[in-house]
C-alpha cells in the first residue's frame, strides 16, 4: 500500500463509512463531540481560517423547530437521530484572524474587508471543515449523516442571524437497523485526475 494509514483506519474513515439513515438510542455526549472537534481543528484552511460554526440541536423543542425546516424525506431521520448538528459558515470570521494568524496582524484588514470576499471564503473554508468534522464523526466510532435537504433561510432565521450562513444539517450517532444500502459508485481515478 502506499498510504502511511492502517488499512483498519481507512475502512473505518472511508471504505467501510457510510452516509447514515437511521440510529441507534444510543446517545451522543458532550465530550465525544468535544474529542472530535479537538482532533479537527488541525485540519488546513486558508490564512488558518476558522469560520466553521456548529450549533448542536439538542432539546426536544429546539429539535422540533429544526424539522420544520427539512425537507420531507429528512424529517424523520432528523427526528430520531440523537443528535443533530446545524453547521454553518460565521461571516465575520475575519475578526478572529489577528489572533488565528498573529505573524500576519495586516491580514484581515487587507484581504477581508469586503463582505463578499469575506462570505465566499467562508462557504469554502467552512465546508472544508466540515468535511474534517464527518470524517472526525467517524473516527469516534460514531456516523454521520449530512444533508443539504432543508429551508436553508428558515433555518438560519430561527437559529443563526445575519452574519451566519447554514451549510448543512448533519445526524450524528451510532448506526441502526437498516442504516445503509449498498453503496453507489464512485468516479475512477481516471475519470478525475489530469496530469499537465
Amino acid at each position: 500500500m502506499s498510504l502511511a494509514l492502517d488499512p483498519a483506519a481507512q475502512d473505518l474513515l472511508f471504505r467501510e463509512a457510510h452516509t447514515a439513515k437511521t440510529f441507534t438510542d444510543e446517545p451522543v455526549t458532550e465530550e465525544q463531540i468535544q474529542a472530535i472537534y479537538d482532533l479537527v481543528k488541525f485540519g488546513p484552511t486558508a490564512f488558518n481560517q476558522t469560520p466553521l460554526r456548529v450549533v448542536l440541536v439538542r432539546s426536544a423543542e429546539a429539535r422540533e423547530r429544526l424539522v420544520k425546516h427539512m425537507s420531507e424525506g429528512n424529517k424523520a431521520k432528523t427526528s430520531s437521530a440523537p443528535l443533530v448538528a446545524i453547521f454553518a459558515a460565521d461571516n465575520e470570521f475575519h475578526e478572529e484572524l489577528p489572533q488565528l494568524q498573529p505573524t500576519a496582524p495586516g491580514l484581515k484588514d487587507a484581504f477581508f474587508s469586503e463582505r463578499p470576499v469575506r462570505e465566499q471564503n467562508a462557504a469554502m473554508n467552512a465546508t472544508l471543515q466540515a468535511a474534517y468534522f464527518v470524517v472526525g464523526i467517524r473516527a469516534a466510532g460514531l456516523a454521520a449523516g449530512p444533508m443539504s435537504g432543508f429551508d436553508h433561510a428558515g433555518v438560519q432565521k430561527e437559529f443563526l442571524d445575519g452574519d451566519h450562513t447554514p451549510l448543512m444539517i448533519v445526524n450524528i450517532g451510532k448506526p441502526g437497523e437498516g442504516a445503509w444500502g449498498e453503496r453507489s459508485p464512485r468516479l475512477t481515478f481516471d475519470e478525475v485526475v489530469t496530469t499537465v
